[in-house]
């Protein structure tokens, strides 16, 4: 029983992780980025098709977009 419970949990946690708001993703993560002090990059939400090359640093929409980061 205690498994089953554990894997419920887990479902529901992560399903949450994968539901995040694009744009609340971005701040958070601009957010860390900053605290690092880097301060010429770029954060853009594009749709996993066109993320090509470029460092994917989080996924939203339930997985279907992707935020890539660049430096400048």
């Amino acid at each position: 029983m205690k498994r089953i419970a554990l894997l419920v949990a887990a479902i529901t946690v992560s399903s949450h992780a994968m539901a995040k708001d694009c744009e609340e993703l971005k701040r958070e993560i601009a957010a860390k980025i900053e605290a690092k002090g880097v301060t010429e990059y770029t954060l853009e939400i594009v749709p996993n098709e066109q993320v090509g090359q470029k460092k994917v640093v989080g996924s939203c929409d339930g997985g279907t977009k992707k935020i890539v980061y660049t430096r400048k």
